[in-house]
C-alpha cells in the first residue's frame, strides 16, 4: 500500500471511530506500528490530526478532510449522481460549481459529454473552485470564469470579498451546489461559514439550483446556512436515500432524481 493510500485509509478510519490507537490502525492496515507512528507525526504536522499518546484524534471539533483525501469516499455513488447531474446541462448555458468531490466529478462528466466537444464555447462555467477551473480549462468548448477570492485548502475554493464582488456583477443559468447537509425543514448547508456564503450568493445569481450530494448528506443539519430548500429546483442523489425524506423534498417542491 502506497503512502498516499495509507494516509487516505487512517484519516477514513479516524472520521468513522473519532479515535484510533496506533495498534488498532497498524493491525487494520497490515503494516507496523512504527509506520503507523511516522504516518500519525507526519500528518499531524500537516494539522489533519491530533497526535495523542499513543494514537491520534481529528483535528478540531468539526472535523473535515481536505478535498484530495474525500474524493475516493462513496466514489462509485458521486460518479453516478454526477453523470445524471450533466444531463441536465443543456449547451450554451451559463453554469456556476461550487467546490467539493461530486461537483468536481460533475466538472469531468460535463468535459465527458460528446455534444459538448465541438471545440467552441458550448458552455460558460463560472466556479470559484480552483481544482474544477484547471480541469476545465484546457478544454476548448468551456470559457472558464473564476471568482477572486482567497484559497480555502480543505476545498480549493475561492472565498471572501473579492469573490463576492465577481458574482455580483453575473447571472447563471444553472447552479450546481455541493453541500454538507440537506434538511426538507433547514434547507442546504456547509461547515464553513466563508464556503457557504460564496455558495449562497451563487445560487441567488442562478435561475435553477441543482443540489447534488449523496444520500448520506440528507436529513442532516450543518453550521453555516446556504439556502432554504424551496430555493432548491432540483436534488440528484443516490438510490440510498430514505423515502420518506425523499417524499418530504418532494413535498417542499424539488424535483428528486435518484441514480
Amino acid at each position: 500500500m502506497s503512502r498516499d493510500a495509507r494516509w487516505k485509509t487512517l484519516l477514513d478510519l479516524l472520521v468513522e471511530r473519532g479515535r484510533l490507537d496506533v495498534e488498532a490502525a497498524a493491525e487494520a492496515l497490515g503494516v507496523s506500528a512504527a509506520t503507523i507512528r511516522r504516518d500519525f507525526d507526519e500528518l499531524a504536522d500537516q494539522q489533519l490530526l491530533v497526535r495523542t499518546r499513543g494514537g491520534a484524534v481529528p483535528h478540531g471539533v468539526s472535523y473535515e478532510l481536505p478535498l484530495r483525501y474525500r474524493g475516493s469516499r462513496q466514489a462509485a455513488e458521486k460518479q453516478r449522481i454526477a453523470a445524471a447531474v450533466a444531463e441536465l446541462i443543456v449547451p450554451g448555458e451559463v453554469v456556476g460549481l461550487t467546490g467539493g468531490t461530486t461537483t468536481t466529478e460533475a466538472a469531468r462528466a460535463l468535459a465527458a459529454r460528446p455534444d459538448l466537444a465541438n471545440g467552441s464555447p458550448a458552455l460558460t462555467v463560472v466556479t470559484n473552485a480552483l481544482n474544477i477551473a484547471a480541469e476545465l480549462a484546457i478544454r476548448p468548448q468551456f470559457k472558464i470564469v473564476v471568482t477572486g477570492g482567497v484559497a480555502r485548502p480543505q476545498t480549493y475554493e475561492l472565498i471572501g470579498p473579492l469573490a463576492d464582488g465577481v458574482l455580483g456583477q453575473i447571472t447563471l443559468d444553472t447552479a450546481l451546489l455541493g453541500v454538507n447537509a440537506f434538511d426538507p425543514e433547514h434547507g442546504t448547508a456547509a461547515h464553513d461559514q466563508d464556503e457557504a456564503a460564496i455558495n449562497r450568493l451563487l445560487c441567488e445569481r442562478a435561475r435553477r439550483v441543482v443540489v447534488a450530494t449523496d444520500s448520506s448528506k440528507l436529513g442532516r443539519r450543518a453550521f453555516a446556512s446556504i439556502c432554504p430548500t424551496e430555493q432548491v429546483d432540483v436534488l440528484v442523489t443516490d438510490a440510498g436515500v430514505d423515502p420518506q425524506t425523499a417524499e418530504r423534498f418532494r413535498a417542499a417542491g424539488v424535483e428528486v432524481v435518484t441514480v
